[in-house]
């Protein structure tokens, strides 16, 4: 008889709200993902988007709504699959609950910090794809690189820190990044 491995435990959505407060997690097919906390670099990037994407829906009176983190998405409506991503926006007020979105936001951007560097690039790309987000950036502020992934056209494009970056969601959504490196001293 072949010796048995042991079983890794699966982790559901009741063990990232057993956390003990102020620790922060994410959870992905089942995986715990511990996050630390942002540093300014980050956090200044992260006022700058929302505050540019909260303008923009509030200025064209649009329908929908930009969250920043810490908000939880349950991207496949299961209990294995729980994301706090650093920017959601969610244009289907049905997915929102008072727990927060049920379900793949339309566009989410992700802030490449250190530790989160291979989360963001792999295992997050695949998990927003495969749950039906139709666009997804990463920003990294250490490699000054933008990456825009248009799941719809499946387009994926680059920019820099000097670049201004269209949000494929809107049609006429600008953000120039330039402006955000001026205050990165980047």
């Amino acid at each position: 008889m072949a010796p048995s491995l042991a079983q890794e435990k699966i982790y559901t959505i009741d063990d990232i709200y057993s956390l003990p407060d102020g620790e922060r997690a994410e959870l992905i097919d089942g995986r715990i993902y511990y996050m630390s906390p942002p540093n300014r670099k980050h956090q200044t990037i992260a006022r700058e988007l929302f505050s540019s994407i909260s303008s923009y829906i509030r200025s064209k009176g649009g329908t929908c709504e930009p969250f920043f983190a810490p908000f939880a998405v349950f991207l496949n409506e299961d209990d294995t699959n729980y994301v706090e991503p650093d920017i959601s926006v969610i244009c289907a007020p049905d997915k929102l609950t008072d727990r927060g979105c049920s379900g793949a936001p339309d566009w989410i951007i992700e802030i490449v910090s250190p530790g989160s560097r291979r989360m963001d690039y792999f295992t997050k790309l695949f998990k927003y794809r495969t749950a039906g987000v139709r666009e997804y950036w990463i920003v990294d502020p250490d490699r000054k690189r933008i990456t825009v992934y248009d799941f719809e056209s499946e387009d994926i494009r680059d920019y820099g820190f000097s670049d201004t970056v269209k949000a494929g969601i809107y049609d006429d959504l600008y953000i120039d990044f330039s402006d955000i490196a001026k205050l990165l001293n980047i």
